[in-house]
């Protein structure tokens, strides 16, 4: 049967032919995703390795500033791909970008430590997470633009929807590769060495993706539109110079991705980080747990892409976001509950209260190692973040001793300021052990103990917040895709896609644990994808237009 030049048979369906390149474009991506995801889900370990000339609370941070450093870049590789992918085409972006990723990622894994090069060591990690950023800032306008422009009308959201299965299914095989890997070697060894092992598999992965990528054909509405001459000369100055095209770019972030990347971010990883750091569930059961909520949830990019088909692509994503703010806190406090009921029980019993002068109370972030805090406050609130605590905080008068109230348990703490190194050191380790001793007794557990771990329960509301991440991001391709002439397509979706994803949901764990260390709340750091969420739902709402029945070749 004859094709039309987008590809698509006279019946108005798609070839076998195209159904093939989707399909190898696809699994291009899920390795690209894999590279990028296994930096996050080893966070913990890097920090270690990386960081160690920071206190343990920084470390962690530190190592997520790092994670979040590959997407605050992304919105520049987007602005560096998007215009070669509408001036030279979507396939040899394509390769450019997996290239790059996976050479990196491949890096990662040789790099010597801390303990070997020092300072140089963070450097050059920071360095290879920029390259990987720049590269995955490419990869994914190329590849929705490109799914997209295959797919007949009436079905773009069911096809895109499969590009988004593929940062779920690369993070699944990250998570697959860390736990086998894991469970070989031991945590010890695991820990100390092994987890460079999936760093380095990623050279195998991105030999089998070049090749994929080199049997791709170019998009046919790029190929008939260069044919009529119709290619955008400077698709930058079009896309960003042009206020009508501007604003759609701006509304697609505020009205789309903002709330898609947060949703997103939250159910995937925030709630891994929230599960070993703040409820201390062992490493090896949080990853279980989360790529069998994935497992479940997957299907469903596919179910709502193609309900986007039918509906509209705001009401399903909008829907997402919203039901995401409203039930962000109960479930978190469900996971709570069911993951390590002890730390609940200890806080309702036994409370723990921070009480200080305010104005002697740092905000506790010191990303080079070399700042002390040794007012009365800081030393209390360092112990209690070390250990997981979660506490509230009351103020007291100007020049006040901080205390810390544990049940009726009162702990004076002291002031370290002008004490010389070894009698800071001597008062530090007697106030560690007093409060060691008391949140002991008041019931606040070091480890969860996974006979109490109601592990079914954890997997339902594991898997609510993975459908959640289904609504929100198996449309948005399509959304943005529509949105945009195809002149100037890979540039202009790129840019809010990854401002959105790089910048608004990259940093959901940074954000969201430097919030936490901050007020000692556990929950406290929900406030932030809450509010981004609910903006977008504004926005989104009343000046984002509906695009489903959009013609593409605009």
């Amino acid at each position: 049967m004859a094709t039309t030049a987008s590809g698509l048979r006279a019946d108005g369906t798609i070839g076998t032919s195209h159904r093939r390149v989707i399909l190898a474009s696809s699994v291009g991506t899920v390795f690209e995703w894999y590279d990028f995801y296994l930096y996050g889900s080893l966070a913990a370990i890097i920090g270690k390795q990386f960081f160690t000339g920071l206190n343990e609370t920084s470390q962690f941070i530190f190592a997520l500033l790092a994670f979040a450093a590959g997407f605050a870049v992304r919105p520049f590789g987007a602005i560096v791909f998007g215009r070669l992918g509408d001036l030279i085409g979507r396939k040899y972006t394509f390769l450019i970008t997996i290239i790059i990723m996976g050479t990196s990622t491949f890096l990662v894994g040789v790099l010597p430590g801390y303990s070997t090069m020092g300072v140089l060591a963070p450097v050059l990690l920071i360095a290879l997470r920029l390259l990987q950023g720049l590269a995955l800032g490419g990869e994914y306008g190329g590849a929705a633009t490109y799914v997209a422009e295959h797919a007949p009308a009436g079905k773009r959201g069911l096809y895109t929807s499969f590009i988004q299965i593929t940062a779920t299914f690369g993070l699944f095989l990250s998570l697959l590769v860390i736990l086998g890997t894991r469970l070989g070697l031991g945590t010890e060894s695991f820990e100390a060495w092994g987890w460079r092992i999936p760093f380095l598999l990623s050279a195998i992965l991105v030999g089998v993706s070049v090749y994929i990528r080199m049997q791709l054909q170019e998009s046919p509405l790029f190929k008939q539109m260069k044919a009529e001459g119709k290619q955008s000369k400077a698709p930058l100055t079009e896309a960003f110079g042009q206020w009508k095209n501007l604003r759609l770019v701006i509304l697609a972030l505020l009205g789309a991705t903002a709330g898609q990347a947060v949703v997103w971010y939250t159910g995937q990883f925030y709630s891994l980080y929230f599960l070993t750091q703040s409820l201390k569930i062992d490493g090896t059961t949080a990853n279980l747990l989360i790529a069998a909520a994935l497992l479940i949830g997957t299907p469903f990019f596919v179910f709502f892409g193609w309900l986007s088909d039918k509906v509209g692509r705001k009401p399903v994503v909008l829907a997402g976001c919203l039901l995401a703010a409203l039930t962000l806190f109960p479930i978190f406090k469900g996971l709570t509950h069911f993951g390590n009921p002890a730390i609940e029980a200890a806080a309702a019993t036994a409370p723990v209260v921070v009480t200080a002068d305010p104005n002697a109370c740092s905000f506790q972030f010191d990303p080079v190692g070399k700042k002390t805090f040794t007012s009365s406050c800081d030393v209390a609130k360092s112990v209690l973040a070390k250990k997981g605590v979660p506490y509230t905080n009351a103020a007291a008068p100007a020049g006040t001793l901080a205390t810390v109230k544990i049940g009726d348990e009162v702990i004076e703490s002291f002031e370290g300021a002008g004490l010389a190194k070894a009698d800071f050191t001597a008062k530090s380790k007697d106030f560690t052990g007093k409060v060691t001793a008391q949140v002991k007794t008041a019931g606040y557990p070091e480890k969860a103990d996974p006979t109490q771990s109601n592990y079914p329960m954890l997997i339902v509301l594991l898997a609510i917040l993975v459908l959640y991440v289904t609504m929100v991001y198996g449309p948005i391709a399509a959304w943005l895709v529509e949105m945009f002439p195809t002149r100037i397509r890979y540039t202009s979706m790129s840019l809010p896609y990854h401002i959105g994803n790089g910048w608004f949901g990259g940093f959901v764990p940074t954000i969201g644990f430097m919030l936490v260390a901050w007020k000692g709340d556990i929950y406290y750091g929900l406030w932030y994808p809450v509010v981004v969420a609910l903006m977008t739902v504004v926005i989104g709402l009343f000046f984002v237009r509906e695009t489903k029945d959009v013609p593409l070749d605009h």
